[in-house]
């Protein structure tokens, strides 16, 4: 079946005498017909006839299909080039980086031979051939200084499966007590062994498994998962990939962020549009969470402040009535399901309210990007390597340009502890009231046709409010403790002050959510407030040299090609906000030379690093230069950003303000444009 470009391969019947080309529809089968069908336990065959004879199949043979072992031997090769290029960008920064083969059967990995001697199966002769081709590639030479490099690649792969009685491996199936025993001995070794996999000094690297992973075992260094076997169920898929979605860990146990680290590559037998598609089909089954989907009530959270400064929400009225306006617009269809013209409006910011909502367009705006998001998984044959250009990096402008931003800071934070306590128990007391926990019935007919079953919401009924009664409270103060790391005596003196306790007995749940995440909200802003920071000293600075020694990649779709960046190509975010400014950047004759700050120039702050944007040199009037940091965004106002975004470009403000001492020093900016950046020269 041909859908897009794709082959969707699909299951038929047939019986002796059947034309394939009339049963399939498709003339690729012309001239070919179904002969004999034996059914007999191990007789199994069907005689299929073809021009010029007559083939006869057994189960799991076919005729012009692709050899299952050379396409299964192209995915390990690909899964080691991956780990091996993974390998090189992290070598410097001490990290292991492991891999791990799901296999549709132990014995083609590992099996015994007739005295019990264990024979290494097809899937580990290929990965060793395949492994010692690639590890002589010149690419490779600096990973294997002074290796053996004909035994390197047996000591750097291994399987872990369930182990019976006798030590002997084999699969599992957890359907009995005796696998369920296999099992388990399985997870207690790979348990006590897990810790040692992230150290250097152990050569392994890529595992081999075939089921004993899919439960109990997390590591964080999974960089590649190859699936040699067809991913069935929705919790098989979700938990397979699952053993890659980890922070990794250097050699000092530290957790490492960023998504130029964490990026887990999937090396599968689907394309990646399909598994990105299904992923979504069965986390949305499995879960409930319904993907790209805007509901009627979706916005009835927004604060408003009325004249008199009291802040309420929006309420379910009103957000019907911006989704019924969105709807109108095409913007989603009748079930709420975002449609492309909206990503595209929040892209372009071209996207408008009626007047009577247009204060609250950056709260729905915010809303909106957040459910239209798709799944974040990309093509990796489209993936590239980003060169430096080496006559920017080393023109003198660059070079004063770096000179200016390069040096490191720490800093202090100041804050009066009874002002951040009050300005909480302010912050809880405006909060939107808590309401009774309430059930809404809502009645729907289901259509059950050839195209399957569609279901249209025929009546809704009021709001019931449900009154609770003897009810367990869960222990107020140990949860906000946790959620806030406030002392016990100052979250008491918190609630106390705000005059809300009451609400607690109203909605436990609610009440703790709101509390938290108001009281963590307050104390990220006042600790920004009182935040001072200091340059350290003139060696304690990012080298320039790391533009060439770490290495940058991006994806064709998000890079464009530039002439006055450090980089040939910059790699923009999905925002379109990025894309515009570094074309207008090449664009204007004032702009000599620039860089999009990499993801390893970090500003230290109490929220986490803060990474900057661009650093840009403007030459006015061709004589004077300006040197400026901006942080690029689609709106300047603070309201309209998150709360944690907007505290951290505080932060990097003032520590670019720590920096700016001596002749001409660099200006930190927000910009939404270029106008912007030249209207500060």
């Amino acid at each position: 079946m041909q859908r897009g470009g794709q082959v969707n391969r699909v299951e038929v019947n047939v019986q002796d005498g059947d034309d394939l080309e009339l049963v399939t529809n498709r003339a690729i089968y012309s001239n070919c017909s179904i002969g004999e069908i034996r059914c007999a336990k191990g007789q199994e065959l069907v005689e299929v006839r073809v021009p010029g004879g007559e083939e006869w199949l057994k189960l799991g043979q076919a005729i012009g299909d692709v050899d299952e072992d050379a396409l299964k031997r192209q995915m390990i090769r690909r899964t080691i080039k991956e780990h091996l290029d993974k390998e090189l960008r992290f070598k410097s920064r001490g990290l292991k980086v492991l891999s791990l083969f799901f296999i549709d059967s132990v014995e083609h990995y590992r099996k015994y031979d007739a005295d019990g001697n264990q024979v290494k199966g097809k899937y580990a002769l290929m990965f060793e051939e395949e492994y010692r081709r690639l590890i002589k590639h010149p690419d490779y030479q600096t990973l294997f200084n002074d290796v053996d490099l004909e035994t390197e690649a047996a000591e750097v792969h291994n399987g872990y499966f369930s182990i019976d009685k006798k030590g002997a491996w084999t699969e599992t199936a957890e359907n009995n007590q005796g696998s369920r025993d296999n099992a388990e001995r399985a997870y207690n070794l790979i348990m006590k062994e897990k810790e040692k996999l992230l150290g250097f000094e152990t050569k392994l690297k890529f595992i081999f498994s075939h089921s004993a992973l899919r439960e109990g075992w997390d590591n964080p260094n999974v960089f590649q998962i190859c699936t040699l076997r067809e991913i069935g169920t929705e919790r098989e898929r979700r938990q397979t990939i699952g053993r890659g979605l980890r922070l990794c860990v250097n050699q000092q146990g530290e957790r490492l962020r960023g998504f130029d680290l964490n990026t887990l590559t999937v090396i599968a037998t689907e394309s990646y549009q399909q598994f990105a598609d299904n992923l979504q089909k069965e986390i949305e089954d499995d879960t409930g969470i319904r993907f790209g989907i805007v509901e009627k009530h979706q916005f009835a959270a927004i604060p408003v402040t009325d004249q008199a400064g009291k802040v309420t929400p929006l309420g379910v009225e009103q957000s019907e009535a911006i989704w019924s306006h969105l709807k109108q617009a095409g913007f989603v269809d009748h079930k709420g399901k975002v449609q492309d013209n909206l990503r595209k409006a929040l892209k372009d910011g071209t996207l408008t309210l009626p007047d009577e909502f247009k204060a609250h367009l950056p709260q729905v705006k915010e809303v909106l990007r957040k459910l239209s998001g798709r799944l974040e998984i990309k093509n990796a044959d489209e993936r590239t390597p980003v060169k430096t250009r080496q006559a920017v990096l080393n023109s003198e402008e660059f070079k004063a340009l770096w000179s200016r931003i390069k040096h490191k800071t720490t800093y202090r934070v100041h804050f009066d502890n009874d002002a951040l306590i009050t300005k909480c128990a302010e912050a809880i007391r405006e909060c939107p009231p808590i309401a009774k926990t309430r059930l809404q019935w809502r009645k729907a007919e289901l259509a059950i046709g050839k195209a399957g079953i569609d279901a249209q919401e025929t009546s809704v009924s009021a709001p019931i409010t449900i009154d609770e009664h003897d009810i367990e409270l869960p222990d107020l103060l140990t949860d906000l403790q946790d959620k806030t790391q406030l002392t016990r005596r100052s979250i008491v003196q918190i609630l106390t002050d705000s005059g809300r306790l009451n609400d607690f007995k109203r909605n436990p749940q609610q009440f703790i959510e709101l509390t938290s995440e108001t009281i963590n909200r307050t104390k990220r802003m006042v600790l920004v407030d009182g935040i001072r920071y200091q340059r350290l000293g003139d060696e304690h600075y990012y080298a320039q040299e790391l533009f060439e020694q770490e290495e940058l990649t991006g994806y064709l779709k998000n890079m464009i090609a530039t002439e006055k960046s450090v980089y040939e190509h910059v790699v923009y975010d999905s925002s379109g906000v990025e894309k515009t400014f570094a074309e207008q950047m090449e664009k204007n004759e004032a702009v000599k030379v620039y860089a999009k700050l990499p993801g390893w120039f970090k500003v230290p702050t109490p929220l986490g690093s803060y990474n900057p944007d661009w650093a840009v040199l403007i030459e006015k009037d061709g004589v004077e230069r300006l040197y400026f940091v901006v942080e690029t965004k689609s709106s300047l106002f603070t309201d309209d950003l998150r709360d944690k975004e907007s505290a951290k470009i505080k932060c990097g403000e003032a520590h670019f303000m720590a920096l700016a001492v001596g002749e001409n020093p660099a200006k930190y900016i927000k910009a939404r444009n270029i106008d912007d950046v030249m209207a500060e020269c």
